[in-house]
């Protein structure tokens, strides 16, 4: 594991700039493959998943080129082919991709093959979804030992689906099958949060036919062939509201180049009902810390237009300083609150409960998880041995230990390195004292 000593105790002030969106960009990729000429994707981060991406892309046949430097990747899918099992599961990691790319797949080639798929350990984020919607479709989906064979001797046909809840994922893999299936096909209850409404932007600029009604209902009327696209990615809402977060925890002052005000106003105004205060221009958000009491709130995760899960990690780090009791209530990943854990261990008090603690029932409470969780503060944090558990929670315990006082030593930073790019090079920009174990 790669480790990062750090001294703590230190504002983090100064700028940083943030580039396209995780959620987004891997999805963005994928759908090239739909194209019958190149696609290009502009304000591509350096990340891990976009080089996870790349590499099952080209093992597919598709020939990726990217331009680290300028963000932009181009992809020509005109030689699709189907990729050898152990190679996909070999570079897929902890990438969920492999599922996603089922459709697309499928159409090109009438099969698709996938392996045990990974990911961050907040909660069971089932493929169930995804293969149920395959099927949907009209494909076979076979469990072999290997992994997971999807074929489709009679092509993909469009069809009705609702969910029983607003998932991103399944949300995803609907519109990547029904762009090109034959017919008309209507999901309800679909996800509708801006990454998801960025990709319809994509598929539509490649030819495809998709509406958006009031009431989460998305309609998809599908077309023979799509060409290529050229599109920019929207900036990371995560990963911005992390650096916010991260100015509150530490008393800083952190100016964030290419946040975007319109996909972070609940973001913004939880941040202001804490005590931070931020400042708006064309070019990005200035988070600050204004030198004042932080204040205790009660909060809920939702889907979008919700406060997003990925913002309450880093979140949560922050209202450890503000003053009286904090309930935060996770309904969308049921063990997102395992990261807590280092935080207590660091000074913290924080106890998790089973029971919901929002403003009413949610699909977790009669499940035995433990998803809400009551903050008390402020406590001075203290440094400690820390292993990053999965993404947002290890940035949040990067927060944590450049808040406390001491010395701490974080451990699995290659987990953070999947979504916030060149993380260790902005923290040197905002005056963060660390080194490179």
């Amino acid at each position: 594991m790669s480790e990062l000593r750090v001294h703590g105790g230190t504002p983090l002030t100064g700028e940083i700039t943030v580039r396209g969106a995780k959620n987004f960009v891997s999805k963005a990729m994928v759908a090239a493959v739909l194209g019958d000429s190149p696609s290009e994707l502009r304000n591509v981060p350096q990340i891990k998943d976009v080089k996870v991406v790349s590499d099952i892309l080209r093992l597919h046949g598709v020939h990726v080129e990217r331009d680290r430097e300028a963000g932009v990747v181009t992809m020509d899918p005109q030689r699709v082919e189907t990729a050898h099992m152990a190679e996909v599961n070999a570079h897929a990691g902890s990438s969920r991709i492999p599922i996603l790319l089922c459709g697309p797949l499928v159409h090109r080639l009438g099969e698709a093959f996938i392996p045990d798929l990974g990911g961050c350990h907040i909660g069971d984020r089932p493929i169930d979804y995804h293969l149920s919607i395959l099927r949907e479709f009209g494909a076979r989906v076979d469990k072999l030992e290997s992994g997971i064979s999807i074929t489709a001797p009679n092509g993909l046909t469009g069809t009705q689906v609702e969910l029983p809840y607003p998932s991103v994922g399944a949300t995803e893999q609907l519109l990547l099958t029904a762009v090109r299936a034959r017919g008309k096909t209507e999901l309800r209850n679909a996800a509708i949060e801006p990454e998801i409404m960025d990709l319809i932007s994509v598929l539509q600029r490649m030819g495809a036919i998709i509406s958006v009604d009031p009431g989460r209902v998305i309609r998809v009327e599908g077309v023979e062939s799509l060409r290529g696209y050229t599109f920019t990615a929207l900036p990371d809402r995560i990963e911005a509201a992390s650096w916010g977060a991260a100015a509150l925890a530490t008393h800083g002052d952190i100016y964030v180049r290419g946040a975007h005000q319109a996909d972070m106003v609940t973001f913004l105004n939880t941040f202001r009902k804490v005590g931070g205060a931020f400042d708006i221009d064309d070019d990005g958000i200035r988070f600050r810390h204004p030198g004042t009491e932080l204040k205790a709130i009660a909060l809920e995760t939702d889907v979008h237009p919700g406060f997003m899960t990925d913002w309450q990690q880093p979140l949560v780090v922050a209202l450890t300083q503000a003053s009286g009791l904090s309930i935060v209530h996770e309904t969308v990943y049921e063990n997102r609150f395992g990261f807590t854990e280092a935080l207590k261990e660091m000074g913290a008090t924080i106890q998790v409960y089973r029971e919901c603690l929002g403003g009413g029932p949610c699909r977790f409470g009669q499940k035995n998880f433990f998803h809400s969780a009551i903050i008390s503060g402020p406590t001075p944090l203290h440094a400690a041995d820390i292993v990053v558990p999965d993404l947002r929670g290890g940035f949040s315990h990067l927060i944590a230990a450049l808040a406390a006082e001491g010395t701490s030593n974080v451990r699995g930073i290659e987990l953070i390195n999947r979504g916030y790019e060149n993380f260790e090079g902005k923290l040197e920009a905002l005056g963060a004292k660390f080194e490179t174990v």
